[in-house]
């Protein structure tokens, strides 16, 4: 099973982050291009629906970026790995807004939009996880 989700309102988000929960990627994998305007985000995820214990290379992508901003996310170790524990949004000048990826161990993503325009979409087949994420004591 193959997922492929779009974003356009907070609803639609919330569902994003669900599935995107537990996500691990590398900074290196997670590109600003201002000319075009879009994030994108390459990732690890866990699947939590369907066939469990397996994760699945993931896309993200957002368009109509006008800022990125992060806190506690070295540019620099670009080999670094991130968990990506959820995806918000506050509304601002509608449709617009502030996008916040929070990771675990403190570091974020503020993106702000000019409206939400969001991808997912699974890229490549599914291997076996060697854990299922715990969230005790959270």
């Amino acid at each position: 099973m193959t997922l492929k989700l779009l974003a356009e309102d907070a609803d639609d988000l919330a569902v994003i982050s669900a599935a995107l929960q537990d996500s691990i990627g590398k900074i290196g994998d997670i590109r600003f291009s201002a000319s075009a305007r879009q994030l994108t985000l390459l990732l690890n995820r866990y699947r939590w629906e369907g066939e469990r214990r397996t994760r699945v290379g993931t896309a993200l992508q957002l368009g109509s970026v006008l800022s990125v901003k992060s806190r506690n996310l070295r540019r620099t170790a670009r080999s670094a790995v991130v968990e990506l524990l959820a995806i918000g949004f506050e509304a601002g000048d509608p449709p617009g807004g502030l996008v916040t990826f929070s990771f675990a161990g403190g570091g974020d993503l503020k993106v702000e939009v000019e409206c939400l325009d969001v991808i997912l979409a699974d890229i490549t087949g599914s291997w076996g996880a060697r854990t299922e994420p715990s969230h005790e004591g959270a």
